[in-house]
């Protein structure tokens, strides 16, 4: 049997925190690509129509402006605009490390530079070849640099506790089983009544309590733990 097509990696930080990324794959790649191309070359087009008049300096100043904006432009978003070009964000993309750290300039340059190679012998050939041939997508220049291209998390909406009384828990609880009921209580408004009530009378032995009363006593404990007032 094949196995699906999973682009969800597991990376351990040099701090020791697990995350769970989505690489991108060539497709979306391309195409924030395309858009950061008509964005740079239509700037460079109309900026080329102002420095016409000025001669001769003027074509000279293009070209300059035109190599800094070749090498430069993806190498100064990822850097300071959070891993992503204009492309990559519309597309909901951003470049970051393979440990799963920021990317910094030497990474971005490298990376940046080696497109060079990735583009023979024509379109990205040898680019494309590469992202292919191994399991996160990455080209020659993402390879060398130890960087992937992965999608960016969408907001996240902060969870709330449901108004009500707090009370005090009766019997003691680890910092584990606190978060659990904390993370109960924020998520109860997204569970019918009849779901809350069952995971509710898992604990109905120490509360004492079934049902929706249950349900509303692990919420009241819950706010206590919180650190909201009774």
């Amino acid at each position: 049997m094949v196995a699906p097509l999973d682009t969800l990696r597991h990376i351990e930080t040099p701090e020791g925190i697990e995350l769970s990324l989505r690489v991108a794959g060539p497709v979306a790649r391309v195409l924030a690509w395309s858009v950061d191309s008509l964005i740079r070359y239509g700037a460079l087009w109309v900026l080329l129509m102002a420095l016409a008049m000025l001669g001769k300096s003027g074509l000279g100043l293009w070209l300059i402006i035109l190599f800094l904006a070749e090498w430069l432009y993806p190498a100064v978003f990822e850097v300071y605009a959070g891993g992503a070009t204009p492309g990559k964000k519309a597309l909901g993309l951003k470049v970051i490390h393979a440990n799963g750290t920021p990317i910094d300039w030497p990474g971005a340059l490298i990376r940046n530079l080696l497109r060079a190679v990735d583009f023979l012998p024509l379109l990205y050939g040898f680019g494309l070849v590469a992202m292919l041939c191994n399991r996160n997508f990455q080209r020659l220049g993402d390879l060398a640099a130890g960087t992937l291209v992965i999608y960016r998390d969408p907001p996240t909406v902060a969870l709330q506790l449901p108004p009500g009384p707090a009370l005090p828990p009766p019997f003691p609880l680890s910092s584990t089983e606190q978060q659990l009921l904390i993370d109960f209580t924020e998520r109860s408004a997204t569970l019918n009544p009849e779901r809350q009530a069952e995971l509710a009378d898992f604990l109905a032995n120490q509360t004492g309590v079934y049902g929706v009363v249950g349900v509303e006593r692990l919420c009241a404990h819950a706010r206590w733990l919180a650190g909201e007032q009774t």
